[in-house]
């Protein structure tokens, strides 16, 4: 999303570039401003979006210059400190990396407003960026609730803007470890197909697009286990869902993943593995420290859940 946002206290606008021009404005002002399409489309039928000073209908079309603008209830714009149950791995007054459990949600949306990675930070660090949307100030990147892994979030302004550059220029280091369904046929390889919104359910992403944009992924064999693999992936770029599109589009979808996935159950030799959540985890997190100029990298271990799923599907095989 290229469109510019800028933040007030409770209103926020932007302006529609040539390559966001089509999109619905539901869809557009989700994506721009972290709140989910339900919760766009429940403050636009109160009013509160705009596009151009005028109140519009979720399947808008936006146009290039146009001006869409959203007002959220103060109420429901507040950051709540929360203790929660995530681990630190680095902080200093310019950012702290966490390792994000599966589950959890990275930042609050209007009505949801606990529980999330955000919220935890809020708790940790005595202070926060002041760019980024009010709920989630210092974000520079995400994972999906139900991916578990390394994460960074800015919590000084100057650092904010240094790795927004970092994740432009391409130039941060993402590796993720995922278990996939079926027998991969090489031991390595690269998919390069363009990741887009799926015409077909706005609510995904897809390689089948006629908006895709440039989306590359490295693959290599970690282990088989004849009707799964786990695999390591390293991004070149950051789509949404990336890994787990471009696994679903050549058949090997992350297993237990309930949106692009088939396989929540997997049947070896009579023996049934049950998969609680897609089997994705970002291992690895390396990038240039914005203030010092030093090269940090953290990496996690894969969580129990998936260490415990390696551990039956060896069993399957008679590892």
């Amino acid at each position: 999303m290229t469109a510019a946002a800028r933040n007030t206290a409770c209103k926020r606008d932007f302006i529609v570039t040539s390559e966001d021009a089509g999109a619905r404005a539901d869809v557009l002002a989700s994506s721009v401003f972290g709140i989910t399409r339900s919760q766009i489309q429940h403050l636009i039928e109160k009013g509160l979006l705009t596009v151009n000073r005028l109140a519009v209908k979720p399947n808008y079309k936006a146009k290039p210059a146009d001006i869409i603008a959203l007002t959220i209830p103060e109420a429901e714009e507040k950051l709540i400190p929360q203790d929660l149950p995530v681990r630190v791995l680095y902080s200093d007054d310019f950012l702290v990396v966490l390792d994000k459990p599966a589950g959890m949600v990275v930042y609050p949306a209007a009505g949801h407003s606990s529980g999330t990675l955000m919220n935890a930070v809020a708790h940790y660090c005595t202070k926060l960026a002041s760019v980024g949307a009010p709920l989630r100030p210092g974000v520079v990147h995400r994972l999906d609730k139900d991916t578990s892994g390394v994460m960074v979030v800015a919590v000084d302004d100057g650092a904010y803007y240094g790795l927004v550059e970092q994740f432009r220029k391409r130039t941060i280091d993402r590796k993720y470890k995922a278990i996939v369904y079926g027998n991969l046929k090489d031991d390595c390889g690269e998919i390069s197909s363009r990741i887009g919104r799926s015409e077909s359910d706005r609510k995904k992403m897809s390689t089948r697009t006629s908006r895709g944009k440039e989306a590359v992924t490295a693959w290599k064999v970690l282990e088989r286990f004849g009707a799964a693999t786990l695999i390591e992936a390293k991004l070149g770029t950051g789509r949404t869902h990336q890994i787990r599109v471009h696994f679903a589009s050549v058949g090997h979808p992350v297993l237990g993943d309930s949106t692009y996935g088939k396989k929540t159950l997997l049947t070896i030799h009579g023996k049934k593995i049950v998969f609680p959540r897609q089997m994705l985890h970002a291992e690895l997190l390396g990038f240039i420290h914005p203030a010092t100029g030093k090269h940090m990298e953290f990496r996690t271990d894969l969580p129990q859940d998936m260490k415990e799923i390696v551990t039956k599907l060896r069993h399957t095989i008679g590892v």
